[in-house]
């Protein structure tokens, strides 16, 4: 039996794809430690990990601002990762000690299990739910202006954060040494090499394992009435999902139209707000995404990385209305590659052209069936948990 830590940050976009691997590897009799915070202790007990809250050691922050740190505020997110390490430094690193695990697998955003691995000599993974990012595919980030300007302005903060992890032991040479990885460093990717821009530029050490899909049952067709009828799936995903006029402008977009729509609005989001909903709506706080995704025709999405890999991993097409420069970048890709249609403004005028051009045009599911069939010979989590096994024993060699 073999002992491994998972560290990740709060949110889903990070910390669902890497719960099938922990049960992969408690199915196959391995002992899983989980730091991660209270609002996932009930899905990660639920597959046999020991869960270890962080959340007392976290700056108060929500989902919507941590998102807003990623996509926007660098300095700020340096500064998160640096106080929370220092905060956890004491109580983790005892926990580690005693529980001497083999390996720590680490979110690509958790930098604080990073920063363990390396200070008490513990093999790491990095555990990736974007895409991967090295010097090369970082410049087709594109941020906005106003992101560069924060990032510049940020410089004196981040060097100051530095200088204080050094203070508690942590070697580290500056803030892009912490959240870059190099072609040496062992890393999970949850997406293929297809997918992947700049695919080539990474070393064999990154082992592009596929979505790690959760299971769930198949969807029956809530109601539909003719076989032919085409069901819209509409979701803007778990943190900047509060957007009203969005979803107003999808109703006043398909209210006559032929089509089912479900459209899933987030539990913030009052329904009774949207005003009267039309017959062939279905609107709901919560959907099973990968259950829908098994009957969608179309998909409209703001572009999450797993929103974007759970609908092509079911060969669907999407809609694709990215809110940040991480999920623009996701969104250009599935765009070069044939499976969406990008969006060029949010009105409903924009949104009915977009969902019948997918319709009319079949080059949109046969290009996104293509990336289906790939994604589903990846591997997934059997893959990833075999490439962490394969770390602890020294035999990782990666395709």
């Amino acid at each position: 039996m073999n002992k491994i830590a998972f560290f990740s940050i709060p949110a889903h976009g990070h910390t669902n794809p890497t719960l099938p691997v922990v049960e992969e590897l408690v199915n196959r009799g391995h002992e899983v430690w989980y730091y991660s915070f209270l609002e996932f202790k009930e899905k990660i007990e639920r597959i046999g990990a020991k869960f270890i809250p962080c959340d007392e050691f976290l700056p108060p922050v929500s989902q919507q601002e941590l998102e807003h740190k990623v996509g926007k505020d660098f300095a700020a997110l340096i500064e998160m990762i640096v106080d929370t390490t220092i905060a956890l430094d004491e109580k983790v690193c005892a926990e580690l000690r005693a529980f001497q695990p083999d390996c720590i697998v680490s979110d690509s955003l958790c930098f604080w299990g990073k920063l363990f691995a390396q200070k008490l000599g513990i093999p790491y993974i990095c555990s990736t739910t974007t895409f991967a990012f090295n010097k090369h595919t970082a410049k087709l980030m594109r941020r906005g202006l106003k992101e560069i300007v924060n990032m510049l302005l940020g410089i004196p903060r981040m060097n100051k954060k530095m200088k204080l992890l050094r203070s508690h032991g942590y070697e580290v040479d500056g803030f892009v040494s912490i959240v870059q990885n190099d072609n040496e460093t062992d890393t999970i990717v949850y997406t293929t090499k297809e997918f992947q821009p700049m695919a080539e530029s990474f070393s064999d050490r990154y082992a592009f394992v596929g979505p790690s899909i959760r299971k769930s049952p198949q969807l029956l067709d809530p109601r539909r009435n003719r076989k032919d009828q085409k069901l819209i799936y509409i979701s803007l995903g778990t943190v900047l999902n509060q957007n009203k006029d969005f979803y107003q402008n999808c109703m006043k977009a398909f209210v006559d139209s032929p089509y089912e729509v479900v459209m899933s609005v987030g539990e913030k989001t009052e329904i009774a707000s949207l005003s009267r909903i039309p017959k062939n709506f279905s609107v709901k706080d919560y959907v099973d995404q990968i259950a829908m995704l098994q009957k969608a025709d179309v998909f409209i999405t703001h572009c999450g990385m797993n929103s974007v890999s759970e609908s092509l991993y079911y060969g669907v097409p999407m809609v694709l209305f990215p809110l940040h420069s991480e999920q623009r970048l996701v969104a250009d890709r599935a765009e070069v590659l044939g499976a969406g249609v990008k969006l060029k403004g949010n009105k409903p005028k924009h949104l009915s052209k977009a969902v019948a051009k997918i319709l009319s045009d079949k080059t949109y599911l046969d290009n996104a069936q293509k990336l289906s069939v790939s994604f589903q010979k990846a591997g997934g989590a059997v893959e990833a948990a075999d490439v962490i096994l394969a770390k602890i024993e020294g035999l990782l060699q990666f395709d």
